[in-house]
């Protein structure tokens, strides 16, 4: 079953929540900040404490926001615990052991994974929290940087209904939809869906761009023109014009890319789904990356074209 909640910035705030937040990169520090605004008491975790205090400074309120020196103490009383860290080692580290979230967790409390990860870690996660009386939904987003800040990214989420019904409230502090995709690692697979679809609407744009400029049109004239019919997308609308300005500086990694765009291609691996397109721009982006482009955004593969 799939469940969409969506809501103006302007409704009725949820109730207060004690929620954790572990990882304040550049996703998760506005993330944070959203459920602070809310209203909702946050303490957060980072591998960097320095971040952490930061983050305390700027989003201060009484003794509401705090930061804690390990995942587990950030965890301890909160009725949900949030966490944006970069791959799946990085999340076992969070989660597991003495020192993570789990060993910190009351009974019942609920554990929401914003990381771009495995679906795989996804599951064996959900059995870990399972065992210990835990809940645990996969949740990657998808809308960047820009609109983690803006509170307006889209949530995808894997796990059971009770779970993803107890945190939605809270959650859509920093969304704009927030929807149950089904059982745990289904967020996952739709993240996978998600960056499949942009690598290859990236690379179509870029060798469009890339045609019109050597055939000596004016990209800006034609995108403005293409824009308006069965070509327009989001990337079009967002990147076309700063791609034809050579500006690359605008949000989502090359290196994050292919990270998310490994863990395509080994699902595809073990579910047998053929992936062609795909994979040859995994390796148009290490082209990128060989050019110095690893912190350039996705865009930056017309770059390799020129």
């Amino acid at each position: 079953m799939t469940v969409t909640s969506t809501h103006p910035k302007t409704c009725e705030p949820a109730p207060s929540r004690k929620v954790a937040f572990l990882g304040l990169g550049v996703m998760g520090y506005p993330m944070a900040g959203h459920l602070a605004l809310a209203g909702h008491q946050v303490t957060v975790y980072n591998r960097t404490a320095i971040k952490s205090i930061a983050w305390c400074a700027e989003y201060a309120r009484a003794d509401a926001q705090k930061h804690a020196k390990t995942p587990r103490e950030a965890a301890q009383g909160a009725d949900i615990v949030f966490c944006c860290v970069g791959n799946d080692d990085d999340l076992r580290g969070v989660t597991l052991g003495k020192d993570g979230a789990f060993a910190g967790m009351q009974a019942g409390a609920i554990f929401v994974d914003h990381t771009t990860a495995s679906a795989d870690v996804a599951r064996e996660l959900y059995a870990a929290a399972q065992g210990l009386k835990l809940q645990f939904v996969d949740a990657p987003v998808s809308g960047g940087q820009a609109g983690a800040q803006n509170g307006a990214l889209t949530v995808m989420c894997g796990g059971d209904a009770a779970a993803f019904d107890a945190v939605k409230p809270a959650g859509m502090a920093f969304s704009k939809a927030f929807t149950l995709m089904g059982a745990s690692g289904a967020g996952q697979l739709t993240k996978m869906v998600n960056q499949i679809c942009i690598a290859g609407l990236v690379q179509g744009l870029s060798e469009a761009i890339a045609f019109g400029q050597k055939a000596g049109l004016d990209m800006n004239q034609v995108l403005e023109v293409i824009g308006k019919g069965a070509a327009q997308s989001w990337q079009l609308d967002n990147r076309g014009k700063t791609m034809v300005a050579d500006k690359f500086d605008f949000g989502f990694a090359v290196d994050w890319m292919r990270k998310d765009l490994g863990l395509v291609l080994d699902e595809a691996k073990s579910n047998g789904a053929r992936l062609p397109v795909t994979a040859l721009v995994d390796q148009f982006y290490a082209d990128v990356q060989a050019l110095g482009g690893q912190r350039w955004d996705t865009s930056s593969l017309i770059k390799r074209l020129k």
